[in-house]
């Protein structure tokens, strides 16, 4: 066998897979991400829109390579040893092993994040055969894929500047046809480095990225607003949510058996015994249309979390504000999705003097506006809308006036 294998991309054209990431790759758990799209429903609005996980994995292992040899190369020397290499590379191509069909749609019906699957995923079958025939502990990797690892590397897998969020935005935005998600990843790489800070060795950005880490957080913010929280995707989501909690309710659906399917075959499935009729509606791009429409910016700062987290509240709302507009329950679908942690900028600069400034540190504010522009950005990509079947009219001061409600208070006042 040769030392590496090549494999065309139409984003990163020559992806070098050694031995053992091919070995991986060819096992079944990583090759269903085939058939799981990177984007869940995006393709409904944007055709091009049907690349997989799997593109994507390849993708972010192509770019712990070179970011791992960028650093070594500066650093004039080997910065992690042949086996935490080998942890590093294996963590970026298996760090959506545990994802579900249709994106994170599944998560916000309430599932397990995806993050918490890959130890079912690494840990039994062949996947975990060819880990334990090259020697790497899947309880070795799960720290790098679920950001809790002490690695002096690890914020490449799970971080501000992490291989993940290079590859996904640069791909979506190549594959939706949209000139949205321009990152300048050469200059990202090459302005890597690491810091010494108070826990040891970590991975820091130097000065010189700082034009291009910007160019990072807008393309997320334009994608987020354009493609992934874009009306009609939002639509099929609560859609496709709304679906999926009525089958688990009737015990149509296991956790087991979703965890493992592909979009297509789940679709399939649900489409079997449906009474809500949202999975033909779904297959036909027949969508719940817009009956309310707001910016975040409208609402105060910090809105309480329960529309975003807690879909079974959530659904309990719906039915009730679905009565009050002489709908039927299953016919409203309330959506203000959250992501607290999106723009999040926690990564060390080191500056030209050689010092370390932390942008999430005190201080950081008066020498970079990163970090409050990240915060406002936030709120203007995030909107509260409700969507319906039919033609309805709804209050929006009530609407408002309900989201603006602690969780409790609603709980209380909607009935079970």
């Amino acid at each position: 066998m040769s030392r590496f294998e090549v494999v065309r991309d139409p984003l990163w054209n020559n992806i070098r897979l050694d031995p053992e990431a091919l070995a991986v790759v060819d096992t079944p758990p990583v090759q269903r991400l085939r058939y799981v799209r990177q984007l869940g429903h995006a393709f409904l609005v944007y055709p091009g829109a049907t690349h997989t996980r799997f593109e994507h994995a390849l993708g972010a292992y192509h770019l712990a390579r070179r970011a791992l040899a960028q650093l070594e190369e500066t650093a004039r020397g080997p910065l992690l040893d042949p086996a935490a290499r080998l942890r590093l590379k294996l963590a970026a191509l298996l760090h959506d092993i545990g994802h579900y069909p249709f994106s994170h749609a599944l998560e916000e019906a309430g599932m397990p994040h995806h993050e918490a699957l890959a130890a079912r995923q690494l840990g039994a079958g062949e996947l975990a055969r060819c880990l334990e025939q090259l020697g790497v502990a899947p309880t070795d990797l799960l720290p790098l894929i679920q950001g809790t690892s002490d690695s002096p590397l690890a914020g490449l897998i799970s971080g501000s500047v992490d291989v993940d969020k290079l590859d996904y935005l640069s791909r979506d935005a190549w594959m939706c046809g949209v000139p949205y998600g321009v990152i300048d990843v050469d200059r990202l790489l090459t302005s890597l480095c690491v810091a010494e800070a108070s826990t040891g060795p970590v991975l820091a950005l130097h000065e010189k990225g700082l034009t291009a880490l910007e160019s990072l957080l807008f393309a997320k913010y334009q994608m987020y607003r354009n493609v992934y929280w874009h009306h009609a995707v939002r639509s099929a989501t609560v859609m496709f949510n709304r679906l999926v909690r009525v089958a688990l309710a009737a015990g149509r659906l296991r956790l087991d058996d979703v965890a493992h399917a592909t979009d297509d075959g789940f679709i399939q499935e649900l489409q079997r015994d449906d009474p809500t009729g949202l999975a033909r509606a779904l297959r036909e791009r027949r969508l719940a249309k817009r009956a309310l429409d707001l910016p975040a910016t409208e609402l105060p700062a910090d809105p309480p979390a329960w529309v975003a987290d807690d879909p079974e509240l959530r659904g309990r709302v719906e039915d009730t504000l679905a009565r009050d507009a002489g709908l039927a329950p299953g016919e409203l679908f309330l959506d203000f999705p959250a992501k607290d942690a999106l723009f999040t900028l926690d990564v060390p600069v080191v500056k030209r003097d050689g010092s370390v400034l932390r942008l999430a540190g005190a201080g950081a504010g008066a020498y970079l506006g990163l970090a409050r522009v990240a915060g406002e950005l936030y709120r203007t990509a995030r909107r509260l809308r409700v969507f319906v079947l039919r033609p309805a009219r709804v209050d929006t001061k009530v609407i408002v006036d309900l989201v603006l409600t602690p969780r409790d208070q609603v709980a209380a006042h909607v009935a079970p």
